[in-house]
């Protein structure tokens, strides 16, 4: 240790060396890294696990946090996502508390904080891993090692890869897996350092290490891996085991191409390690090629990363230093250990490349990269060489976190940004495409929906939204033939049967349009949306009561569904069911009480019901919320109009008419007024 320490004289001055100061250095420079996310929005998975996610909300018991997965659907539901983490919702439950609703700045200054809190966090735990154990008569002890925990702790603190946990809400996940895993760590060396030589393990802080340990596989599923960690460094430190043991692996001929890729895939996350320049949100649907055979060049690199880790593993177990053996082996358990549950050994995971599962690993990177640079400044003389490499890498580094950090500040930049590192990758262009058409922009976003089909062409979420594009646009041919598509293709997809539904009956293919609303209702029962749309299928085969029974399935699976509500209202009162409509237009305003939409067909109905000031009331609340609604106007002034209050009759039908001088009717009722003014003056006259 003393070697390594001294190696690094030249690059970590001792002026910064005291441990307050060197934490100082460490949070101050993580700070600087990701403070341009701190007012970003909410992007990619953070929709879902948080915006959408009921669980944030007041009105959702505690409770039901234990019984419900990560994005807020029940564990026993087939649809749930198994992602098991109530601690992360639940600091997600407390940011939504304390910042008054979904404000994401609160929400990103947590992370950014979290990430902070763990780099200072750091310096200790990578003077456990560089310093390790020293037995004295008075117990064991902690060797310190200023020098390389610092520099492993600054090198850990500005790595660009940790940019998706730290600037994507989601991530803090595997912040908070990472702070209670390294608390849990910290704590079995502490209960190592105040057990005596001989004697047992100091049974409250072993204790409370497992009660970390679990705090942390119930913030993420990776947290689980602090116990293997424990009994590598429990063997190492406390054992001392030397023996170089071999590890046999059974590779069967039908699964070599699979156990090729997947080691491919490793390589790739290695080397986001090693050169985090090209960072995607997303590396699935096509981002990484297949290795179909075993003359591609890319098997080059799996190739490498083996001849790595073997020389590293052999170095680790084989070499004669015990401090340099024991440094290698912690470092490559800090390397491996945590990402084992993403490595597809033990059971398949939904991603072959993710950023965020290299929050943990990264950590043992930054070890042997540490003790790499110490290694190379003891047998050179030219240290200030390796002095200006050290600052170069984390200058460039800090530089491209704060890029990084700028491009997860909204949808737009993160996911333009993934199109040059991911062409082929069929979700980078569909999420693209989505940006776009949220932002009306649908000529643009057609063109990314089709390449993204294109790329993938049983990419039915992207046939979907194409095919909504193209309804919109009246290109209902093509949108009904890839909607058919997308339910041939996937016969469960709810949205899709309902999206052919609506194009269908466009089409006046009344009966397969009910098919296909009835097979959406089939594959999804709670489906408010699709509910509604057939009562307009209905409505529109005069099948009023059909109509009705429809809405009123919408309106009880979604209470707050307007557009049911004001369908019934205006069926029921174009029928000349005036007393049914008032009561729905009751009940819905009961439950959506500010909706403008529902005063205004209220007032129409009370206006027949000769209810005038009830109907004025409500007609001039829907103006004061909706002023420019030509409609509200105009009806208000058919209203005075019938009441005889032909002044203000008068005035509303203008601004009417300023507002929709196109307006048929109101011209034509404006008109009977004006003659009805004239008339009334002459006999004045």
């Amino acid at each position: 240790m003393a070697d390594l320490e001294a190696s690094l004289d030249h690059i970590i001055p001792s002026s910064v060396l005291p441990p307050f100061r060197a934490k100082l250095v460490v949070g101050f420079i993580s700070l600087i890294c990701f403070a341009r996310s701190y007012d970003g929005d909410f992007v990619f998975d953070d929709s879902e696990a948080i915006v959408n996610n009921k669980d944030l909300q007041a009105e959702t018991p505690l409770g039901d946090l234990w019984y419900h997965d990560f994005w807020g659907s029940r564990l026993s539901s087939n649809t749930s996502h198994k992602s098991y983490r109530p601690l992360t919702v639940l600091t997600f439950r407390v940011n939504y508390y304390l910042s008054g609703g979904f404000h994401p700045m609160s929400f990103h200054m947590v992370n950014i904080l979290l990430h902070s809190g763990i780099s200072v966090l750091m310096v200790d735990v990578f003077s456990v891993l560089f310093g390790g154990l020293q037995y004295s008569s008075k117990g064991r002890r902690l060797n310190l090692a200023p020098r390389s925990s610092l520099l492993a702790a600054l090198l850990f603190a500005v790595h660009p890869v940790h940019t998706e946990c730290v600037a994507g809400v989601v991530g803090r996940a595997d912040l908070l897996g990472a702070l209670f895993f390294l608390l849990s760590f910290l704590g079995y060396c502490k209960a190592l350092r105040e057990s005596n030589k001989e004697g047992p393990y100091s049974t409250f802080w072993v204790l409370l290490s497992i009660l970390l340990g679990a705090m942390a596989m119930l913030c993420k599923e990776q947290g689980i891996t602090v116990l293997g960690l424990n009994a590598v460094f429990d063997i190492l430190v406390i054992g001392k085991l030397n023996i170089l043991e071999i590890v046999q692996k059974v590779l069967h001929k039908d699964k070599l191409l699979e156990t090729i890729n997947y080691n491919y895939y490793y390589s790739l996350n290695a080397w986001l390690l090693l050169c985090p320049w090209w960072l995607c949100f997303d590396w699935s649907m096509g981002c990484i090629p297949l290795i179909k055979s075993g003359g591609d060049w890319r098997v080059i690199a799996l190739a490498a990363l083996w001849f790595c880790l073997i020389g590293l593993i052999c170095q680790a177990l084989c070499s004669e230093d015990s401090h340099k053996r024991r440094v290698l082996t912690l470092g490559l358990g800090f390397l491996i250990i945590p990402f084992l549950p993403a490595s597809n050994l033990f059971f398949r995971v939904g991603f072959v490349v993710a950023e965020r599962v290299l929050y943990l690993p990264s950590a043992g990177y930054c070890v042997l990269l540490t003790f790499g640079f110490g290694a190379l400044s003891k047998h050179t003389k030219k240290k200030k060489l390796i002095t200006a490499l050290v600052l170069g890498i984390l200058f460039i580094n800090m530089l491209r976190c704060m890029i990084r950090s700028g491009e997860w500040r909204n949808e737009e930049k993160l996911f333009q940004s993934a199109l040059s590192v991911c062409p082929l990758n069929a979700k980078v262009h569909y999420n693209v495409g989505k940006n776009l058409a949220d932002k009306g922009n649908q000529t643009a976003a057609i063109r990314y929906y089709r390449e993204a089909v294109r790329l993938n062409p049983k990419y039915v979420h992207a046939m979907n939204n194409l095919g909504n594009i193209l309804k919109e646009r009246n290109e209902l041919q093509e949108a009904e033939e890839l909607l058919s598509l997308a339910v041939q293709i996937q016969p469960d997809f709810a949205a899709a049967w309902m999206n052919l539904g609506i194009v269908q009956n466009s089409l006046k293919r009344f009966e397969a349009a009910e098919r296909s609303y009835r097979t959406a209702i089939k594959h999804r029962r709670k489906y408010p949306d699709c509910y509604y749309n057939l009562g307009r299928l209905y409505a529109d085969l005069n099948r009023h009561a059909d109509a009705l029974n429809a809405w009123r399935n919408a309106t009880v699976l979604k209470p707050e569904h307007s557009l049911a509500w004001n369908n019934m209202i205006i069926l029921l009162d174009n029928t000349g069911n005036l007393a049914q409509a008032e009561a729905v237009g009751r009940e819905a305003l009961e439950l959506i009480p500010n909706d403008h939409s529902l005063m205004f067909s209220l007032a129409n109905v009370l206006g027949k019901s000769q209810k005038y000031k009830e109907s004025e009331a409500l007609f001039l609340k829907a103006i004061k919320v909706h002023p420019n609604a030509a409609s509200y106007h105009g009806n208000l002034a058919v209203l005075y109009h019938r009441w005889g209050h032909l002044d203000l009759a008068k005035k509303h039908y203008e601004i009417s008419l300023r507002l929709d001088p196109t307006a048929s009717g109101t011209k034509e009722n404006y008109g009977l007024l004006r003659r009805k003014l004239e008339q009334m003056q002459k006999k004045d006259v």
